[in-house]
């Protein structure tokens, strides 16, 4: 497969800005690899589609306030500071994209909050725009990480062109998540309310969880036609005995395995093993999965809509089939779905 073979025009206006009104709301266009069906429904009749015994894998990981505004020390200029992840707990160590990079050196003391409470210093430059920065603080690690985060706004992805408000630290969080360390939230996850869930539970439809922590790689462009050629971020993720033990029970049950997002997808598939099943791990991975790719594991798949020569469009190809999915796609924008993060689903089946 080739970069321009994902190429589409999406119209800006068809790019979500605000999530809709109520999580299980929005749009849900079903797509049949069997029949080869494109049908539309709404989010919360997704129940329709699955079984007593059938699993849904969510991804368990949170997304906490990443994104910082201060200052540089003598000159006061505003700075741009986004939290990547933190390194050392006990030195207050963290890894960072700072913005406009040009402005900062190892040295300089960096200033946050109104009254200027917390305090950062830059001790290592990393690439032409990270950082790892210490923060200046005496006082206990949780208390600490509760002062930063208070501090912190939501990390909206760079489509989305407003700036985060106080809804978007509830809406841009799956119901599901609690384990913090991601700074791109999945979609997918989002579309799930209280009592959705609830009725899935009652129908039979079990639930199971993996981590993993999507980072700022699946926004980075990319710069090869030859996708055989591009080198994925790598991310943590933790598929745990709980997990694979429900996956290959149900497998063996003759019942259906269903991801809930593009990043549970790949977990999933970083983590398989013979016969159609999977095996614990815990580490990293920067698996890249595009068409054709044979999924072992998975057999249905929840993704939103996702951008032009996006790596999570390639990944929802390679499950649903290339051409059946661009026609989805093609029905979607004729449609006018919303695309994005807080856009409209697609369920694969």
């Amino acid at each position: 497969m080739k970069l321009s073979q994902f190429k589409f025009r999406l119209p800006t206006e068809q790019i979500a800005q605000y999530p809709a009104e109520d999580r299980d709301d929005a749009r849900l266009l079903v797509v049949d690899r069997k029949s080869g069906s494109i049908t539309d429904h709404v989010f919360k009749e997704i129940i329709n589609f699955f079984d007593d015994g059938d699993l849904m894998v969510f991804n368990d990981s949170m997304v906490f306030p990443a994104l910082l505004y201060g200052n540089k020390e003598k000159t006061g200029a505003r700075i741009e500071v986004f939290l990547l992840r933190e390194l050392s707990a006990d030195n207050k160590l963290w890894d960072v994209l700072v913005e406009p990079a040009r402005k900062i050196r190892i040295g300089n003391k960096l200033y946050f909050g109104e009254d200027d409470s917390m305090v950062a210093e830059v001790i290592d430059n990393t690439t032409s725009r990270g950082r790892t920065l210490r923060f200046l603080y005496d006082g206990p690690h949780e208390e600490f990480k509760r002062e930063l985060y208070k501090l912190g706004h939501t990390p909206l992805p760079f489509y989305i062109t407003r700036e985060a408000d106080e809804n978007d630290a509830e809406r841009y969080q799956s119901l599901l998540a609690s384990k913090e360390g991601a700074v791109v939230a999945s979609g997918a996850a989002l579309h799930f309310s209280r009592e959705l869930l609830k009725r899935l539970e009652i129908k039979g439809v079990n639930q199971g969880f993996i981590t993993i922590h999507s980072g700022l790689g699946n926004y980075r462009e990319i710069d090869v036609e030859d996708l055989t050629k591009h080198r994925m971020d790598s991310e943590e993720m933790v598929a745990d005995e709980t997990l694979v033990n429900l996956v290959n029970t149900t497998k063996d049950s003759g019942h259906r395995v269903c991801a809930i997002g593009t990043p549970v997808l790949r977990a999933i598939a970083s983590a398989v093993s013979m016969g159609g099943h999977m095996k614990t791990y815990s580490g990293w991975t920067n698996k890249f999965i595009f068409p054709p790719y044979d999924f072992t594991v998975t057999d249905a798949l929840v993704s939103n809509f996702q951008l032009p020569f996006s790596t999570q469009l390639m990944m929802v190809a390679a499950f649903g089939g290339y051409d059946l999915v661009m026609e989805g796609y093609k029905h979607a924008l004729k449609e006018g779905y919303k695309f994005g993060v807080y856009g409209d689903s697609m369920l694969i089946i």
